[in-house]
């Protein structure tokens, strides 16, 4: 399923229109980007929570050449599905 298909479902099963449903998928999103980016957690309950993590700096190499690399720290995006999700997918 890609974000068109989520929108045109989403239109039908709360019968608006798909940009109205395109709307609210789209503020959602923002929504949790915002709250991620200020360091914030997201939980829908019965469904998952997003969080960051802070990945560590480390050394990589270069498959290609084989040459050592300096990986910079980072922050990453981290979904973990609840138990209720979970659940339904098996």
């Amino acid at each position: 399923m890609n974000k068109a298909d989520l929108i045109t479902r989403m239109a039908k099963k709360a019968k608006i229109s798909q940009r109205a449903a395109g709307i609210a998928l789209n503020e959602f999103t923002a929504g949790v980007t915002d709250a991620l980016r200020r360091g914030d957690r997201v939980t829908l309950v019965g469904f998952g929570s997003f969080d960051v993590r802070k990945r560590a700096a480390r050394k990589g190499r270069n498959p290609r050449t084989g040459a050592t690399l300096n990986i910079p720290a980072k922050r990453v995006p981290r979904f973990r599905a609840g138990a209720a999700l979970k659940n339904k997918v098996k």
